[in-house]
């Protein structure tokens, strides 16, 4: 980014939930249609809720190992101290969205929509957005371990005292992407993918080997 652009900072969510309704009917369902419903301390292991809708919904304390929920949209909802491996949202939509303190690893969310979501606390590893549109989302002291942004289109994302460690930008697009809150920033592949970012001068320092790398630059002593 230009030397004194201004950055545009992410928009965020409002969430204003309604009273809720607690989730009480089995299994999820593909294409099901949730309006208003808390679901809360449940085991949606290996459940298919491919296509489903999540409106005005809240997640908390559920177990997510292999949960089929690709294309589902989750809209103006919150999802608390969620857990599990292999959760499958590939295609998904998530509008309006806050993930707290999740705890999960191997997500797929490629070639999904990302547009207003803030994603606080927590750890997620392996999180797979390749070819994903990420849109006014801010992660935020989180860490996230080996994420893959290959081939993702960012635009004012902001990463706010959140670890990055092992991160693939190959082919990955930005515009008003801030990294200067990053606590910690490691990119092991795709470092033109940083064009339209700003990274702060200490950043830079630490990248300084890989964009020598990504130019056929030698480094060597006398």
């Amino acid at each position: 980014m230009v030397r004194g652009a201004v950055v545009r900072k992410a928009r965020r969510p409002e969430l204003r939930l309604p009273p809720l309704v607690a989730y009480e009917k089995g299994e999820l369902e593909p294409d099901g249609d949730y309006d208003g419903v808390e679901f809360r301390d449940l085991d949606l292991m290996g459940q298919d809720g491919a296509g489903a809708r999540f409106m005005d919904c809240a997640v908390t304390g559920c177990a997510l190992d292999e949960t089929r929920l690709p294309r589902a949209r989750f809209l103006d909802s919150l999802l608390t101290g969620v857990r599990g491996v292999g959760t499958d949202l590939a295609g998904a939509t998530l509008r309006d969205v806050e993930l707290v303190d999740a705890r999960l690893g191997g997500v797929q969310l490629h070639g999904s929509v990302l547009e207003r979501v803030v994603v606080r606390g927590g750890k997620i590893d392996y999180l797979n957005l390749r070819q994903a549109r990420l849109k006014d989302v801010v992660f935020e002291s989180c860490v996230l371990a080996e994420p893959d942004f290959g081939g993702a289109v960012l635009e004012r994302v902001e990463f706010q005292d959140c670890t990055l460690k092992a991160a693939d930008l190959g082919a990955a697009k930005m515009t008003d992407v801030d990294l200067r809150g990053a606590a910690h920033l490691e990119i092991t592949r795709g470092v033109r993918g940083l064009t339209g970012a700003v990274i702060s001068p200490h950043q830079l320092l630490d990248l300084a080997g890989l964009f020598a790398g990504e130019l056929g630059v030698r480094v060597e002593s006398d």
